[in-house]
């Protein structure tokens, strides 16, 4: 059977999601875990690469196995073997050929700036800080720029080696609650550092260094420099994915 699993995680302790060789890592950590459980697991695979920083209140893995397990108490006796910092939130059986990365449709990620020129000591791992005063509405606009198919050349890190650079962005939002300003965007996929430096990008429109228009010239000018810079991990969270 397939089986589906869903976690969250913060992210501030690991060098990202995917296995690396002496580094601690989402993947190699959800591994052992399961491993523990499921000595026969096989066919692991994640369903996102997410850089380090990043958070994730959805994430989903999948994984190949001969036992029939209860998946009501697997996301418990998983929890057992997890670090604090990862927790399985559900499983459930997956359709035949099911693959938690390609079979993904699309992903919604959130990203949060705290407008404010003093941190709040409880939650300051899960923001970037701006202090200079933030306009969400100019944000907002500039960021509808970013909704259809384009190539987003300009929005992706300068070493990336990717060669097609068109994507898809189904919808994308910024809003404000209180000091708290907040960017949500959904593609079938995404760049490296693409919602990073989008946000980089949002908070030039929000301090009048770029009108929200500018934003459709950068995104064809197709060239890092264009845009704005790639703003800190720790404020970006996978917050959904679509199967």
């Amino acid at each position: 059977m397939t089986v589906k699993v869903k976690v969250a995680f913060d992210g501030t302790d690991f060098c990202g999601s995917q296995v690396q060789p002496d580094r601690r890592t989402v993947f190699g950590e959800f591994q052992k875990a399961l491993q523990t459980v499921v000595s026969d697991a096989d066919n692991i695979k994640a369903c996102s690469r997410l850089d380090s920083g990043v958070h994730a209140k959805c994430f989903w893995f999948s994984f190949d196995t001969e036992k029939q397990l209860d998946l009501h108490k697997f996301p418990l006796s998983l929890n057992a073997n997890l670090p604090h910092d990862i927790r399985v939130i559900e499983s459930c059986k997956a359709e035949e050929g099911f693959h938690a990365r390609y079979s993904a449709k699309g992903k919604e990620y959130t990203y949060y700036i705290k407008n404010n020129h003093i941190d709040d000591p409880f939650t300051s791992k899960y923001y970037y800080r701006c202090p200079q005063k933030l306009d969400a509405d100019a944000m907002n606009e500039a960021a509808q720029y970013f909704v259809g198919t384009h190539d987003f050349r300009s929005f992706m890190a300068r070493w990336s080696k990717i060669i097609d650079c068109h994507r898809t962005v189904y919808s994308a939002q910024v809003t404000r609650q209180d000091d708290m300003i907040i960017f949500k965007v959904c593609a079938d996929g995404y760049l490296y550092n693409m919602v990073r430096i989008m946000v980089g990008t949002l908070i030039w429109a929000g301090t009048g260094r770029i009108r929200p228009q500018q934003v459709e010239e950068i995104i064809n000018a197709c060239h890092r420099s264009k845009a704005g810079p790639t703003v800190p991990p720790e404020g970006l969270f996978l917050t959904d994915v679509l199967y």
